[in-house]
């Protein structure tokens, strides 16, 4: 049994602009969680970020929405986690992944942020701690390092669209086994789809 899940963190952008971008991937999954069990965000300003707590499979979990942009999550996540004891290994964060394709959910142990800035800053903002867990949402490449800034900010095809709700779905149905820390379970229920 590895470290059970007390925070689960949606990195994205906020405000209308930025809804159902291929960014918001994470934070989108959050809000489909919180959905699927009746749990309603309030702002808490002083985190920088929307809050909500639910049970699942008996354990209190955590969920933060940072409102800032996806650049500055630590801002949110770090003094969220150190008011409320959470330790970094007990944090799942939930993020786009350009090297996954549309329709590919992946969970990861740990692990350096790749070129995706939510993570760089989420590192940051718990004292350069990597040990959280992470579950990536595939968006796919655009092909060139020079696309990325603008593929990323804008939305899916109506296809990919489908494809990433699908992962979420995906996703969500093996999040309590994760949740429950076991994590080679998750994974290889997951993974194997």
């Amino acid at each position: 049994m590895q470290a059970p899940v007390d925070l689960i963190v949606g990195l994205g952008n906020p405000g209308p602009n930025y809804e159902r971008t291929r960014h918001n991937a994470g934070a989108n999954l959050v809000l489909e969680l919180a959905k699927s069990l009746n749990a309603t965000f309030k702002l808490e300003s002083k985190f920088f970020g929307h809050t909500a707590r639910v049970t699942i499979g008996g354990r209190d979990v955590r969920l933060l929405i940072p409102n800032t942009y996806m650049n500055l999550s630590g801002k949110s996540i770090g003094p969220f986690a150190k008011f409320y004891q959470i330790d970094p290994e007990n944090i799942l964060v939930v993020h786009d992944e350009l090297d996954l394709a549309p329709g590919i959910a992946r969970f990861k142990k740990g692990g350096g942020h790749g070129g995706n800035n939510g993570l760089r800053d989420t590192i940051r903002g718990l004292g350069n701690n990597k040990e959280f867990a992470r579950l990536r949402i595939g968006i796919g490449h655009p092909g060139h390092a020079s696309l990325v800034a603008d593929y990323v900010l804008k939305k899916a095809s109506p296809d990919d669209q489908q494809l990433i709700a699908n992962s979420i779905d995906d996703a969500l149905r093996h999040l309590p086994t994760a949740i429950e820390g076991q994590w080679e379970k998750a994974m290889t229920a997951l993974h194997s789809l």
